[in-house]
């Protein structure tokens, strides 16, 4: 394989056996990820790695939602190869994989040219709030409202209504994530409006995904996992027409990062009655 890089690199499919070595990949970058974390991920999706006379320099990994639609995550090159091609050729290897479908990512500021020259649009941002000492005030329910933990019998319709809330077929993903997770429903009138699932992630736990019909549900829904998790270290990340970034800022989870959201190709559509509040993490949108 032709490379600009001054040592011969081999791309090839990641497995099992190199989630140490990725793990300490991300490490070097500061990345909050746990080699769990890249574990379920895997377990998800797949990954190619970049090697170099043994030594992992460079990851990629992607998840598909249905035949339609990919996100792509985890673009890292380790500090001493970046600026020879490497994340050109990560990125293209995964492009050929996920094939004609769109594709998603959140990019950070050192990607987003890269991103661009491939072909990727930006649709807007997200943004990462975390934080241990934050205050929670009582959520305001409205009539015939309430947060209730998530039941079994109750996963079809949640995948349902993600499905509709973002327009990607992440069937697999949310069940996959429940199988491990605590969750909590937003119950309106009998129905499932909202869901939010909590899990260990990184440096402490995340809150993630969060959807609901609207902010009040959002909040409600959020409330609950920050109440009742005091003092924990706690992650979300939410997109900039959430309306939630402030609101987190003022109760001690202060913004901490930024993301580009891109897209290369049909955007998936969103239906009406319920949307995303916070992200699943960065990488799987």
């Amino acid at each position: 394989m032709a490379t600009g890089l001054k040592k011969a690199v081999q791309l090839r499919a990641m497995g099992p056996d190199d989630l140490s070595a990725a793990y300490e990949l991300s490490r070097e970058q500061q990345w909050p990820h746990r080699e769990k974390d890249w574990d379920r991920m895997l377990d998800l999706g797949q990954g190619v790695i970049a090697e170099s006379e043994g030594r992992i320099v460079g990851t990629t990994m992607w998840w598909t939602f249905g035949e339609d639609v990919a996100s792509i995550g985890m673009v890292i090159v380790s500090k001493d190869v970046q600026g020879q091609g490497l994340g050109r050729q990560l990125m293209n290897a995964a492009l050929e994989q996920i094939g004609e479908r769109t594709v998603l990512l959140n990019a950070t500021a050192e990607g987003l040219n890269l991103y661009r020259a491939l072909g990727f649009e930006t649709v807007s941002s997200v943004y990462q709030h975390q934080g241990a000492a934050f205050s929670v005030p009582i959520p305001e329910l409205i009539p015939n409202e309430r947060v209730a933990p998530m039941k079994a019998g109750e996963i079809s319709d949640i995948v349902e209504l993600d499905r509709h809330a973002t327009g990607l077929n992440r069937g697999r993903a949310v069940e996959y994530l429940c199988s491990y997770t605590q969750g909590v429903v937003l119950n309106r009138d009998g129905n499932q409006a909202g869901y939010a699932l909590f899990r260990r992630f990184g440096r402490g736990y995340a809150i993630g995904p969060t959807v609901a019909p609207d902010i009040g549900g959002a909040k409600a829904l959020i409330s609950h996992w920050l109440g009742s998790n005091a003092g924990m270290f706690c992650r979300l990340d939410v997109p900039d027409d959430s309306g939630l970034s402030g609101w987190l800022d003022e109760m001690g989870l202060p913004c901490v990062g930024r993301v580009t959201r891109m897209c290369r190709g049909t955007a998936p559509q969103a239906g009406v009655l319920a949307r995303t509040f916070s992200l699943i993490n960065q990488a799987l949108g």
